[in-house]
């Protein structure tokens, strides 16, 4: 993970291990350094947030600002011995970091947005505004929003609306035709019913899943809004296996 510009704050453990994810180019590699799935790996020398050792990301989404979706690949990995964390985002130096498993960008953001709601402390009513809160509509046409940082919005019903408009938040629409809105800074929008929509300020994820009429899954897709072809704040549903704007 290259280094950010942001100054470093640290906090060494070094008896606490962390599973987080990491970005590398094509050839897998990151700052030149190769690495491959299943090994571990070894720094010798100090630890140190954006200066020194095994660099990866605690929320799966923040790996996204240090290595482009459409050109890098990503994996989960275990981080251990001394670490030491930076103090802008969850970005983790490690002494010792294992490649667990190579993932692909649909799974990052299924990752993303599990890492969010495990974090969620749900709370009842059609809205949730603290921090790490997430709040359920159920209903048909039912409405979820999270607005706070790390919430979490689920709407399950048909034509449901989940909107999560703080930091690194997840919105999740699993209904027929349901909306999912991810607004906030590194947030995620998912929508995984039959005609399901999302959108998304710049940088946020999107994922999709196209179902048949008998509701089998016949495919997938992940992007970021801003990135590749697609537009920010823009209604999305996939079709044919490519996302098309939709009103």
């Amino acid at each position: 993970m290259p280094a950010a510009k942001q100054p470093a704050k640290t906090k060494a453990d070094p008896g606490e291990t962390v599973v987080s994810y990491k970005g590398f180019d094509a050839d897998f590699k990151c700052r030149g350094f190769q690495y491959e799935v299943g090994k571990t790996y070894e720094h010798d020398g100090d630890v140190a947030a954006c200066e020194s050792g095994f660099h990866a990301c605690e929320h799966p989404l923040h790996v996204l600002r240090y290595y482009q979706a459409s050109k890098s690949r990503f994996a989960r990995v275990t981080q251990s011995g001394k670490l030491a964390r930076h103090g802008e985002d969850t970005k983790i130096a490690s002494a010792r970091i294992t490649i667990d498993a190579e993932l692909k960008l649909p799974e990052i953001v299924a990752a993303a947005v599990k890492w969010v709601f495990d974090r969620a402390k749900w709370s009842e009513g059609p809205v949730a505004a603290g921090k790490n809160e997430g709040v359920t509509a159920s209903g048909y046409s039912g409405a979820a929003t999270a607005s706070g940082n790390y919430g979490a919005a689920t709407a399950s019903g048909d034509s449901g609306a989940a909107t999560a408009s703080g930091y690194s938040g997840a919105a999740t629409a699993s209904g027929n035709s349901g909306a999912a809105t991810a607004s906030g800074d590194s947030g995620a929008a998912t929508a995984s019913g039959y005609y399901g929509r999302v959108k998304g300020s710049a940088g946020c994820a999107l994922f999709l899943t196209e179902r048949a009429s008998n509701m089998k899954i016949v495919a997938v897709w992940a992007g970021i809004a801003g990135q590749d072809g697609i537009k920010a704040n823009t209604w999305y549903s996939l079709k044919n296996g490519k996302p098309v704007e939709v009103k």
